[in-house]
């Protein structure tokens, strides 16, 4: 006679993390934010549009420690006779290098700079140039949105810090107007 097994299968469900916001997550941005931490010298990222916010972070690599590693005992050259040099001249004040200058405009954001509107375009300014206050000098492409640097004062350009197409980091400085 045959037997009739009934079987029953019990849904398998996890929690829902509180963290998560509800709604889909575009996974095309969460890839977009990992190839961005990827391909730059950035550990961390963190974008926020309304109420979502996503923040993506990388531990750097950990620098190894000279202490760390055994070397091979040597036998040491004998010391050397002790060498009088004369005094040297009071160095003269270091000028400010131009990434240290009061004047530096720092970027507003983790990004792409672009020192020209199309690769084929002249740039949006020189060194030398004047501008004003609110003239376009820069875009910083984010998320595939190219955002306008604009002069904050008044001046001349005196130094260009970034290359065209060069990763930005938040703060970092990106020219000089004096």
């Amino acid at each position: 006679m045959a037997r009739k097994v009934q079987t029953r299968r019990t849904p398998s469900v996890s929690p829902k993390p509180k963290a998560v916001a509800e709604g889909p997550v575009d996974a095309g941005l969460l890839r977009e934010i990992a190839r961005l931490l990827g391909e730059s010298d950035l550990t961390e990222i963190e974008v926020q549009k309304g109420d979502l916010r996503i923040r993506a972070a990388r531990t750097p690599p950990q620098p190894i420690h000279a202490s760390a590693i055994a070397l091979p005992p040597y036998a040491a050259p004998p010391p050397a006779p002790p060498v009088v040099a004369p005094k040297p001249a009071a160095p003269a004040p270091a000028a400010p290098s131009p990434a240290e200058h009061p004047d530096a405009l720092k970027s507003p954001m983790v990004g792409t700079a672009y020192l020209r509107p199309s690769p084929d375009a002249k740039p949006f300014v020189e060194i030398g140039a004047r501008v004003s206050a609110g003239d376009k000098l820069l875009l910083i492409e984010a998320m595939k949105t190219f955002n306008d640097i604009v002069a904050p004062k008044g001046g001349v350009v005196t130094a260009i810090l970034v290359e065209d197409g060069q990763p930005v980091e938040y703060g970092e400085p990106l020219l000089v107007i004096e």
